[in-house]
């Protein structure tokens, strides 16, 4: 690929499986990094595998073992997911569903492999406009990180940084949908519910955020009926 290898952060959501299309469609040679962090379900998982091989791109998983289970409903099932109203997600404070140190974690471990394997960038898909809130999803976040990638690394050291890829960051989630429809993302291998099951709960916070980005953009979510998706 004529821009060199890229390491995509790949979580099975519809923001990282639209970030794995763009990189492909930019002309990177894409390997998805997937974290088994202890997740209350593994329906992310296996979305994500699904959405590496439908992209031909080989992937590596991870896993990372938290003690602290009970500090996020993510990853402890006592603790019930938040369902606020559309209107109230991310302005009432950190919710529930946030892991502590997740993304530090997740690029920590991606600037490792960046380094070894010689890649030229690592992508993925915060977004600070449709999101629950979190501090590690905001453009300061990654500006910082992409210094420590600089200041860090053996690659940076000798002048050549890695590249760390956001391009989602300041879209809101019809533009991510009607852009991830441009590029061809197989919307049906996503998920997005903080739940799991066989079907979306479209209660969770997650769950409203995507099902807004479809009704907007005008496109039906796959994952939903017809009249679900209205």
């Amino acid at each position: 690929m004529k821009n060199g290898l890229c390491l995509i952060l790949l979580s099975g959501g519809m923001d990282s499986a639209t970030v794995l299309y763009w990189a492909r469609n930019k002309g990177y040679q894409c390997r998805c990094l997937i974290f088994d962090y202890g997740q209350r379900h593994r329906r992310e998982l296996n979305s994500a595998k699904s959405l590496a091989h439908a992209a031909h791109a080989p992937f590596d998983l991870i896993e990372i073992k938290l003690p602290w289970k009970s500090t996020s409903s993510l990853l402890s099932p006592k603790i019930n997911i938040p369902s606020h109203p559309i209107e109230q997600i991310g302005k009432k404070g950190i919710p529930s569903t946030y892991v502590p140190g997740r993304n530090t974690l997740f690029l920590a471990y991606a600037l490792s492999a960046a380094d070894a394997l010689k890649a030229r960038a690592i992508a993925l898909g915060p977004n600070a406009l449709d999101f629950s809130g979190y501090p590690d999803c905001r453009p300061a976040y990654y500006q910082a990180m992409a210094k420590t990638a600089r200041l860090g690394t053996k690659r940076g050291s000798e002048g050549n940084p890695i590249k760390l890829l956001t391009p989602i960051i300041h879209m809101n989630k019809s533009e991510i949908v009607r852009l991830g429809e441009c590029l061809g993302v197989p919307w049906k291998l996503t998920w997005s519910c903080y739940a799991g099951g066989a079907q979306p709960c479209r209660r969770c916070d997650s769950c409203q955020l995507r099902a807004k980005g479809f009704r907007i953009a005008g496109i039906a979510d796959p994952l939903l009926s017809p009249i679900d998706s209205l």
